[in-house]
């Protein structure tokens, strides 16, 4: 069966043949395509079994493209053509179950499984996206780990009567309080606008230039001077891609694309840039979380492993693995527990990173140059460029959002 494909033709006044119906797109290839076709004409897969039938090694770009082909003929009927699913957000929600539903047999394959986690979540990954483009998988992880543990916690502890109302409602406006501090990290960071910063950089150069008019000025010197610094400047800051003059502390994405202003980093774990107008969200969701899930683990080993301490019962419960229903909410306690390590972590370089008024890519690139000062074994970084004392250091992270972030020349380093 060979997939019948036809030619995009261009809009002639709404013609009929070039409307989509609802199991037709347009593929990569610009060609129109139907969903009944997604199994068929696929060269690159046919390729790859090849390879594997007869023991051959497989190339890495043979297996991006068949993943490549495969994302682009994923899709789901739609009004006017069917829309495209981001193929990453799939391997979560086989992964997750698959795993724990595993580690909650023993102890020992609990340790095994859920070490191997987190290498076989980073070798996907670099398997599948070695161009660093934006990718769905990680939040995708993040949401539905969110949803399966809630919907843990509800089955195995609150509908088996182990805890009351108060306790479900203090995990429920947790997890709301997640989301909508997530939406907000999620929201512009803080990209620069390619007109607005053009402009701004032209009247300040033109500024300069109109304010020595005149041969004898006393002070065409002076102004001479700046306007050749402030040519300088706006050389040394100019990015090539997005086309702007960078003002300070801002950089270049190579993930999104695009300038953000006071560029800390991009997380993978929200799939976005984290800059000056998301920062505090970004802080404010670290902190929800770990208050959230250190107490709904508190909550739950309560319940397992009664008359113990919190902590010697995460590495001791005995009784645990008596049934299957006990061991799984067990083995989610202790996926939560690493996870929350890892959050605890991020969250401690952030509150150091901002106690020093240091961006992360300000330390990773003082580390690289070897210009800074670093302390707790490189846990806190200090370039010393901007750091005003603890107190001033953090007025100045609590006002970002409202503080102007134009792009004077004098204030580009």
């Amino acid at each position: 069966m060979n997939g019948v494909k036809k030619k995009k033709t261009p809009s002639s006044g709404g013609d009929a043949d070039d409307v989509l119906c609802c199991c037709e797109y347009i593929n990569q290839k610009g060609e129109k395509s139907h969903l009944a076709a997604c199994l068929c004409d696929c060269e690159d897969l046919d390729e790859a079994c090849d390879r594997w039938i007869t023991c051959k090694s497989l190339k890495p770009e043979v297996l991006a493209r068949v993943i490549e082909t495969a994302s682009d003929r994923f899709r789901v009927p739609w009004i006017q053509g069917a829309k495209k699913v981001d193929i990453g957000i799939l391997p979560p929600l086989v992964l997750l179950p698959v795993s724990l539903y595993l580690a909650a047999f023993h102890v020992l394959l609990g340790v095994v499984v859920l070490s191997s986690l987190p290498v076989l979540v980073i070798w996907y990954y670099q398997l599948t996206h070695r161009r660093k483009g934006k990718t769905l998988l990680f939040l995708s992880l993040v949401l539905f780990s969110l949803g399966y543990m809630y919907y843990t916690f509800v089955r195995e502890v609150f509908l088996k009567g182990h805890i009351g109302w108060g306790h479900l409602f203090a995990i429920t406006g947790g997890l709301f309080m997640i989301l909508l501090f997530l939406a907000k990290a999620k929201q512009d960071p803080g990209y620069l606008n390619k007109s607005a910063t053009r402009a701004k950089a032209g009247n300040d150069l033109n500024g300069s230039s109109r304010a020595w008019e005149g041969p004898e000025s006393p002070r065409r010197g002076l102004y001479e001077d700046r306007l050749e610094k402030d040519l300088l400047i706006a050389d040394k800051n100019w990015c090539k891609v997005c086309q702007v003059v960078r003002p300070a502390r801002s950089g270049h994405c190579r993930i999104c694309g695009r300038c953000v202003l006071r560029l800390d980093h991009h997380c993978v774990w929200i799939n976005n840039c984290i800059g000056s107008r998301n920062h505090k969200f970004f802080i404010l969701l670290l902190l929800t979380f770990m208050f959230t899930s250190v107490y709904g683990i508190t909550i739950t080993l309560s319940t397992l492993c009664r008359d113990q301490y919190i902590i010697s019962a995460l590495f001791y419960c005995p009784g645990a693995y008596a049934d299957y229903s006990t061991s799984f909410a067990f083995t989610c306690v202790w996926y939560c527990a690493i996870v929350t390590g890892g959050v605890a972590y991020l969250l401690l370089v952030q509150l150091l990173n901002i106690s020093y008024n240091v961006t992360e890519r300000e330390a990773r690139m003082a580390l690289r140059e070897k210009t800074a000062r670093c302390y707790l074994g490189g846990l806190v970084v200090d370039p010393g460029t901007y750091n005003q004392g603890l107190y001033q250091n953090w007025l100045h992270f609590l006002s970002l959002d409202s503080r102007s972030t134009g792009t004077d020349l004098s204030d580009i380093v």
